[in-house]
């Protein structure tokens, strides 16, 4: 099983901030990743749907022969991780909101989470605010238009802007010194959260701590590839543009433009 791909999927362009740090981290592995653009984005889908999407998708990628599948999207986490690891006998790896980092870096014990609507309303969300936040203020700003903005894959546009300041603004103004990045999307206009915070707000991405923990649990279930000629395929189920132009800026191979699933 070591020389067999790892997946991982997302509702769009999110998911290749994660991807990155599996490419860094796990520079000899196969990857196999899926824009779930067909149904972009998950974050006002119901959780029915979602849970329904990431059936269909860790199916498909379990009949790629996928060793490890990556739940690249903060909001599928929430609402379909308990499932699909109930369902499925190969390592799980989800994604959630760096909480207990914020907890340790705050200064002023004010954090604030940017996140999709579906995330805020989890119970992912809700027991990590119940195990490491007791002593802190956590504020919250569903990002609703956010995803679909990024998406549009132009970073100068004054709508982006606009959002990124109705959301990331009122956090700091009521005392917020870290931001934790709840859905995958966010890190990708990072530059820009952080210019409107300043410079001493500390900003969270958990990608890294994703890739990290993959690697973990492969390594213990001794299922990490030696060769060191990984590569890396990537698919998506609707005919998004936004995801054909990052996937050609990120020199990776692109599969079908219009994967059934």
């Amino acid at each position: 099983m070591n020389n067999q791909p790892i997946g991982i999927f997302d509702s769009g362009i999110g998911g290749l901030s994660i991807l990155g740090e599996i490419k860094s981290t796990l520079p000899n592995e196969n990857l196999i990743y899926i824009g779930d653009t067909a149904y972009l984005p998950y974050g006002t889908k119901s959780k029915k749907i979602i849970t329904e999407r990431a059936h269909k998708i860790c199916n498909y990628l379990i009949g790629q022969q996928c060793k490890s599948i990556v739940v690249a999207c903060n909001t599928a986490t929430s609402a379909a991780i308990h499932e699909l690891r109930i369902n499925f006998s190969v390592p799980i790896i989800g994604i959630e909101p760096a909480i207990k980092p914020a907890t340790q870096s705050t200064k002023s014990r004010i954090i604030g989470i940017l996140a999709t609507q579906a995330t805020l309303e989890g119970d992912k969300l809700s027991t990590l605010k119940q195990k490491f936040g007791q002593d802190i203020t956590i504020l919250h700003e569903s990002c609703l238009g956010l995803v679909e903005e990024i998406e549009l894959s132009n970073q100068q546009s004054q709508t982006l802007k606009n959002l990124v300041e109705i959301y990331v603004r009122p956090l700091i103004e009521q005392g917020a010194d870290t931001l934790v990045l709840g859905c995958s999307h966010y890190p990708l206009i990072r530059t820009l959260i952080q210019k409107c915070a300043g410079d001493d707000v500390i900003i969270l991405d958990p990608s890294l701590s994703v890739a990290q923990e993959l690697k973990r649990q492969l390594d213990t279930k001794k299922l990490l590839r030696e060769s060191n000629s990984g590569t890396t395929n990537c698919s998506q189920t609707g005919d998004s543009k936004t995801f054909e132009i990052f996937i050609e800026k990120s020199k990776l191979k692109y599969g079908s433009s219009l994967l059934t699933i």
